[in-house]
């Protein structure tokens, strides 16, 4: 397995808001977390920091492996974000981190499986044979007009109002994540980003770039981001690119590292 993981301040804003990372468990077992914050100059970076590195030492301190069946590892992300959106909440009622809040990705690898857990719209792809499959579904409002058919997906992808989110962490409700789980297959990369990389690069061209046999893994985040920059990079970038290139990431793919 190879990943790579990068974020860019982009093109307009004066701080960097994503935080991302990867983390193993004391089994090998590998997590990848990706978050974007929001709520104010200071208060957006602490949330998404303070998610990952919170999730990540949860995660670094588990004793996962392979006989632990998926569905405890799903009961474990929904209970640790469920907690983590507690205390971001609870953080964001001093003045200083008044209203911050993040989206929130995470992904483990186990066995030529991926356990996804979703909230927001930062957004996962599992890209085979050519193909862009997008595996999250957008908390945001322009996704709840066209789950109830009143605009299209191509009408989604350029609404005013594209950014409203509707689910995120550091809400005073308790926040159900999305959560999944998908095969992988030798050759699949899966993609996991900040909306800065999707609202400014088509899925057209993000498969040209992630297809190009001729760039290094890095060289192909760093692709992507340079293209979102290009086209405005009017929010910051995070790519989070992993590909499943052998076949024995498919018997143990979380212990796999070859960066």
């Amino acid at each position: 397995m190879e990943y790579s993981i990068l974020s860019d301040i982009g093109s307009k804003r004066s701080t960097n808001q994503d935080y991302a990372g990867t983390f193993v468990n004391r089994a090998g077992y590998r997590l990848f977390l990706l978050a974007d914050g929001m709520g104010g100059h200071k208060a957006g970076n602490v949330a998404s920091k303070l998610t990952v590195e919170d999730l990540g030492k949860l995660w670094t301190d588990s004793f996962f492996d392979d006989g632990t069946p998926s569905e405890t590892i799903e009961t474990w992300l929904r209970n640790q974000i469920r907690n983590e959106n507690e205390n971001i909440a609870n953080l964001g009622q001093l003045d200083e981190y008044h209203g911050m809040g993040t989206t929130f990705e995470a992904l483990v690898l186990k066995n030529g499986h991926a356990i996804s857990a979703h909230v927001g719209d930062s957004r996962k792809y599992l890209v085979r044979d050519g193909q862009l499959n997008k595996i999250t579904v957008d908390h945001s409002l322009v996704q709840e007009l066209v789950d109830a058919g009143q605009i299209t997906e191509e009408e989604a992808e350029v609404h005013p109002n594209k950014n409203i989110i509707t689910r995120s962490l550091g809400q005073p409700t308790e926040v159900q994540a999305d959560i999944q789980t998908f095969d992988l297959q030798v050759g699949d990369y899966v993609l996991i980003n900040s909306d800065g990389l999707t609202n400014m690069v088509s899925g057209s061209e993000i498969i040209e770039i992630i297809s190009r046999e001729d760039l290094s893994l890095d060289n192909k985040a760093e692709a992507l981001i340079r293209l979102a920059n290009e086209h405005g990079g009017y929010d910051n970038i995070t790519v989070v690119l992993v590909h499943c290139n052998l076949e024995s990431d498919l018997e143990n793919i979380s212990q796999e590292d070859l960066q």
